[in-house]
């Protein structure tokens, strides 16, 4: 009873803590449930698909940004981050499963461990917040909370991005720069305040005291310079876009002290320098472990000291002219320059960053009427993080790509300046110069503590919570299942099967999740302890938007080069699979119908991963109820009938019931296996039902048959009409005309006579001098009519059948080689 007392009694400072405890045990735990969500392929193909590749020897995506020719993407910091943590991981693997037989090491494990490392660095935001309202004596509780309850921190702060990390280093970076101004501001006001004493002073003693005391005071003027150099260079060489993060705060450092007699323009330049100076090691390292990671340096140049300038790498310059090409820009998006300030802000921040928005308005509007004196104090903190804000949010609004992740580390200096907004409200008091009706009607409506303070925390709280379960569980949140369900099917396959598989309309699967090893390396057997390459048996065709008429063009190439492959010499069997959303399940059935497809080609729907919501494929509000996932058998052969079970549109409940279920249907991702109909071909022999007797003389027939037909190959082979040329009998097409007839005849009446025909070694010849014919006919088996008979596949076979070079000569040999001469003589 006590305790509960105590717990309902306690102060709302404890409340936020307690609550903000309770979000970072939910940070926690949300890198292990996994979210299943997919916010953007560069959390995966930036760092951990080429790490996890290169560590474990997986097949992976090598995306261009980590070309060896111009590499765009430093490897010392996902190397430091990730390749070393997965080589203690991977020891403590190999124990365990050697001593107790567990298997660590999978797609979950892939998922999982990587995004547990960055989760830890995120909460290095939390601590800079924390340390920094401790110095500066600011009520922290309710900055922790809007922390640690953001969806930031919870998505973004759990996932691999380069932003991230961006967003980590900034933090740190203000953290030290906030240490160095308040320190430096402390130790210089008591240095002048000393000095006034000592001028002032009468006795010699008393000088004495006051000197001993300004020697006393600690050094601040280079204080955390290593540091914060070797952040700078780390943050640059992670992403260059850290410049416009950087600069304001560097700046400020530099400049805190100036204007007081103690700081002039010669510590100025002497920061500067010496700040250059202290970057050269990290930046020598970045230079050095990134030429080598590409191989522009070698260790046997290095040996033999054989370097130039064209051995080194400078990953930054490269980013740079890269993002200055806008062809290559516009290839990634091109938005206006307010989507930033429009969109990204309030999506990011929702009220903080109307609340943020609003502050700068009124402090450029005091600015521009000289209101100087209800200004902030330029080397405060306010004036510091305000910086922080809007410097970079000015320069990358300049830029035609925009993203909401690019603003990430603005998060940190928007907490602390707005945070405590969120329980007083926008204004706790009235924020005009003048006193104006309409200002007042506004501030006491929407402004003040009564009007907006009861309800900012709760907005917050629910647009947070909203968006964490949109991006972390929703959008695009099909591709780690499905990874998870095709590893399971390579892993399962027989052995020589190629898997296939196609997606659309979806993000880029990352490869090192389906835990393939790599056909592009030496594999080592520990067993037999020789080396070996591993073939591949894994293809991925990743099409993004194309459109599903497009596609299909696709899937018919696709499965007739393995039909090919599968009816060669080799006889390479194949699965093949589509992934696409369960949106356009209606939209692909009607392009099946429409390219005459069904009859050749057969789509079973395998599974269908929910959630999954992909905004390239947005499920139709209102639509025909779907009855499945596939789309539903229409009444009409021209698609513009009504589903089977539909009633007609009314807005009954039984209506809006099935249109939800139909939105709820297309909120997944469907996957298809892909079949080859096949037409079975016709047996050429003969039964002994069909001869109509009974066993003993059915043989007895069959014998004389044979007989029959050895005296005449030997009849044939006297008379020299089987060696003799084709071009005799094409120049009397009269004789070909005459045994036409017959040829049918002795066809359909003799089917041993078939067996004769194959086996005449005048006819092999004869057929083997065109070879270009029967080879393009047995190598090509998937494309003959029997297997498909749309146009785009019959028009080869067609061509070769018209070709005189190729037909003609078999054709015209073929009457008289098989219809004798001893036939009419008989």
């Amino acid at each position: 009873m006590r305790l509960t007392q105590l717990w309902q009694n306690r102060s709302p400072g404890d409340r936020h803590l307690s609550t903000y405890f309770c979000f970072a045990v939910v940070r926690l735990l949300l890198v292990f449930v996994p979210q299943l969500g997919y916010v953007h392929p560069d959390e995966f193909f930036q760092s951990v698909e080429v790490m996890t590749g290169d560590h474990f020897r997986l097949e992976h995506t090598r995306t261009w940004e980590f070309n060896n020719s111009l590499p765009v993407r430093s490897i010392v910091l996902p190397f430091a981050l990730l390749r070393i943590p997965w080589s203690f991981y991977e020891f403590v693997a190999e124990c365990l499963k050697a001593w107790w037989q567990l298997e660590l090491l999978g797609t979950y494990t892939y998922v999982v461990f990587p995004r547990l490392i960055y989760t830890l660095i995120s909460f290095s935001n939390d601590y800079c917040l924390y340390r920094i309202c401790r110095l500066y004596g600011l009520r922290f509780e309710i900055r922790l909370l809007a922390m640690g309850s953001s969806w930031i921190l919870l998505v973004f702060g759990t996932r691999t991005f380069s932003n991230s990390l961006e967003m980590a280093m900034c933090s740190w970076l203000l953290c030290l720069v906030s240490e160095c101004m308040l320190r430096t501001n402390t130790v210089v006001y008591k240095k002048e305040f000393l000095e006034e004493k000592y001028d002032k002073a009468e006795s010699i003693s008393e000088r004495v005291r006051i000197w001993k005391l300004k020697n006393s005071l600690p050094a601040h003027n280079l204080q955390h310079l290593m540091a914060m150099s070797t952040i700078c260079v780390a943050g640059v060489f992670n992403r260059p876009t850290f410049l416009l993060f950087g600069a304001p705060m560097v700046f400020f450092w530099l400049l805190r002290g100036m204007g007081t007699r103690s700081i002039t323009f010669r510590d100025f330049n002497l920061r500067i320098a010496l700040f250059c100076v202290c970057s050269l090691p990290a930046l020598v390292l970045f230079i050095f472990c990134d030429s080598l990671y590409y191989q522009h340096l070698t260790l046997g140049e290095l040996h033999m000291m054989h370097l130039s300038i064209d051995n080194f790498v400078f990953t930054p310059w490269n980013f740079i002219k890269a993002n200055l090409d806008s062809a290559q820009t516009a290839s990634h998006g091109v938005h206006p320059c307010y989507v930033h300030l429009m969109v990204n802000m309030p999506m990011l921040f929702n009220v903080l960053a109307l609340a943020s928005l609003g502050a700068f308005a009124q402090l450029l509007l005091r600015f521009f009427r000289a209101e100087y004196q209800v200004l902030p104090r330029f080397q405060s903190i306010v004036s510091l993080m305000s910086g922080a804000i809007f410097v970079p949010l000015f320069f990358l609004s300049l830029i035609n790509h925009q993203e909401p992740r690019f603003l990430l580390p603005v998060t940190f200096p928007l907490i602390l300046l707005h945070a405590p907004k969120l329980i007083t409200g926008f204004s706790a008091k009235y924020p005009f110069q003048k006193d104006h009706p309409l200002l007042r009607l506004f501030y006491d409506k929407l402004l003040s503590s009564k009007a907006s303070g009861p309800y900012l925390l709760k907005i917050w709280y629910v647009s947070n919570v909203a968006l964490t379960l949109f991006f972390g569980f929703i959008h695009q949140a099909g591709v780690y299942p499905l990874a998870a369900d095709i590893s399971h099917v390579v892993a399962t396959k027989p052995a020589a099967t190629h898997v296939h598989l196609i997606t659309s309309h979806i993000y880029s699967l990352p490869l090192h999740l389906i835990n393939i090893p790599s056909s592009r390396v030496l594999h080592f057997d520990r067993q037999t302890h020789q080396r070996y390459r591993r073939p591949r048996d894994f293809y991925m065709y990743e099409y993004g938007g194309l459109p599903l008429e497009s596609l299909l063009q696709k899937v018919k190439l696709i499965s007739g080069s393995c039909e090919v492959k599968q009816s060669g010499p080799s006889r390479r069997r194949y699965k093949l699979y589509l992934a696409i959303p369960a949106s356009l399940s209606a939209e692909l059935h009607e392009a099946l119908v429409h390219s005459n497809a069904t009859s050749y080609l057969n789509f079973e729907l395998l599974k269908v991963f929910y959630p999954h919501l992909s905004t390239e494929a947005f499920p139709r509000l209102q639509g025909r109820h779907p009855c499945d996932v596939d789309a539903p058998h229409w009444a009409y052969d021209d698609l513009r009938g009504t589903c089977a079970v539909e009633q007609l549109p009314a807005f009954s409940f039984a209506y809006l019931n099935k249109q939800f279920s139909s939105f709820v249907h297309q909120l997944g991702l469907a996957l298809y296996e892909i079949d080859v109909t096949r037409k079975k071909p016709r047996s050429v022999y003969v039964t002994l039902a069909h001869l109509g007797c009974s066993t003993t003389k059915g043989y007895f027939l069959l014998f004389v048959q044979f007989l029959i037909c050895l005296a005449l190959c030997i009849a044939a082979a006297q008379a020299g009409y089987i060696a003799s040329p084709v071009t005799t009998y094409a120049a009397a097409p009269a004789y070909a005309a005459a045994y036409a007839a017959p040829v049918a005849t002795y066809a359909a009446a003799a089917p041993a006579y078939s067996t004769y025909a194959a086996a005449a070694p005048a006819y092999s010849t004869y057929a083997a001098a065109a070879p270009a014919y029967s080879t393009y006919a047995a190598a090509a088996p998937a494309y003959t009519a029997s297997v498909y008979s749309a146009p785009a596949y019959t028009a080869p076979v067609a061509t070769y059948a018209a070709g005189a070079a190729y037909a003609a000569p078999v054709t015209t040999y073929s009457a008289p080689a098989i219809v004798s001469p001893f036939l009419k003589k008989k």
